[in-house]
């Protein structure tokens, strides 16, 4: 079995680095390619060193081009190397415009899409993230959803059940790798200031490339009285010089700014932290890996289960809110205690080995090919059906043909399918075809 692998970013790679242990470890063959979007040596090689990854094959090295130069040279790049190396799957995670353009190559070649952390949603269409997890989802095969609650997401989006599975988040997988490593080796304990302090991350476009929501993130972050640890994404320097508030924040004797840090000496800042401040989704799920309570400079997430188990609180952009929720967090032991015991909703630990299982279970037995239709399939339409019998999803399916299950509802309220479900008493949605043989 051929494996491609697609990586953009520092969060890609880390979350890939599991998945690309339980490929070696198989003895499965490996294309890794890396489209160069984080240019900078400690934002992209680095990584793969820290986390003793092999360096990819291929390196398109886009730079900090535009998002659509950035995707139109990836796909096309990878329409080359995808044809060159005949993969039997691609693998992308994420969001990314790594991700987006992986998805659409490996689409148009006919060559099946794996989604690792498919099904997030923010709802918030204005968000580039968004509309790259909504077209890359609509282009795979396989979806490996985190949490029961995205899977339901990609449900209510018309994606078949029987290609959605619940693996939990390779974070988890990888902080659990590295934790030890980070805290024994990592160079950067010596380097931080403080014996407490806040680890802040800021580079969502949505908030450094806006000016008056940086303005009052930065006003909130000088009026903190807490201390605080800030590795700088190049990018927000840039943001932060052009207003004139980088000087402000280095003259701050409450803040650190470092560089850019590799992932040991990140997750080790990570989890000596009393507190993350961050608008980066991976960092959210990093600190309730952690138990590090986290405020996230957001005003929506598609992470939403680090919220109702209690681990995370949306602040916005609003100096005032920005500190009354960390305030609230700091000054209040009852509240931090149960943060930091928040309930880790992305799994044990083991996802990269149920993702690696799940494709090679395809691929033993020929389900990973995009085939041509060979029967016709006329669609009749969608019915809403009150089941009162005893019988599972599994047993209506094959006693209904033609008939996929769309949606569950118990009480109003939709579950997440699966085969062994039992149906008695709840409300289905299916969509029905008549089969012509």
């Amino acid at each position: 079995m051929k494996i491609g692998i697609v990586l953009g970013t520092r969060p890609e790679i880390i979350k890939m680095a599991p998945v690309i242990d339980e490929i070696k470890r198989n003895n499965s063959e490996l294309v890794l390619i890396h489209t160069g979007q984080h240019y900078d040596i400690n934002m992209s090689k680095q990584f793969f060193i820290d986390l003793n990854l092999p360096l990819p094959q291929y390196n398109i090295g886009i730079g900090s081009n535009t998002a659509i130069k950035q995707i139109s040279i990836i796909i096309s790049k990878l329409e080359e190397i995808l044809k060159k190396e005949e993969v039997d799957i691609v693998l992308v995670q994420g969001d990314t415009n790594a991700v987006l353009a992986g998805a659409l190559a490996a689409n148009k070649l006919k060559i099946p899409v794996g989604h690792v952390e498919a099904g997030l949603r923010s709802f918030d269409k204005n968000m580039p993230e968004e509309i790259n997890r909504l077209v890359a989802d609509s282009c795979s095969t396989l979806y490996f959803v985190p949490t029961k609650e995205t899977g339901i997401n990609l449900l209510n989006e018309g994606i078949s059940h029987k290609s959605i599975y619940v693996t939990g988040n390779t974070v988890v997988d990888t902080c659990k790798r590295n934790i030890n490593l980070a805290l024994k080796n990592s160079k950067i304990k010596d380097e931080i200031k403080f014996n407490n302090y806040i680890a802040l991350t800021l580079h969502r476009a949505e908030n450094v490339d806006d000016d008056e929501r940086l303005i009052n993130i930065v006003n909130s972050l000088i009026n903190l009285p807490y201390n605080i640890v800030f590795p700088i994404h190049p990018h927000t320097r840039k943001s932060l010089e052009k207003l004139d508030l980088y000087k402000k924040i280095e003259e701050s004797e409450h803040i650190q700014i470092i560089k850019p840090l590799g992932y040991l000496d990140f997750l080790y800042l990570i989890s000596q932290a009393t507190l993350a401040l961050t608008d980066s989704g991976g960092v959210q799920e990093e600190a309730i890996t952690l138990d590090v309570p986290c405020v996230t400079l957001r005003y929506n997430t598609e992470r939403p289960e680090t919220i109702t188990c209690g681990g995370n609180v949306l602040a916005g952009t609003e100096s005032e809110e920005i500190t009354r929720n960390i305030s609230n967090i700091l000054n209040n032991e009852s509240v931090y205690e149960s943060m930091s015991s928040a309930k880790n909703p992305y799994g044990d630990g083991d996802s990269a080995k149920q993702i690696y299982s799940i494709i090679e279970e395809h691929y033993n037995e020929n389900n990973l090919k995009i085939t041509r239709a060979d029967k016709i399939m006329d669609f009749e339409g969608y019915y809403m059906h009150v089941i009162q019998e005893n019988i599972t999803v599994a047993e209506y399916e094959n006693k209904n043909k033609g008939q996929i299950i769309e949606q569950v509802f118990t009480n109003g309220r939709p579950e997440y399918i699966e085969e062994q479900l039992n149906l008695e008493n709840k409300t289905i949605i299916v969509k029905k075809f008549e089969n012509e043989n």
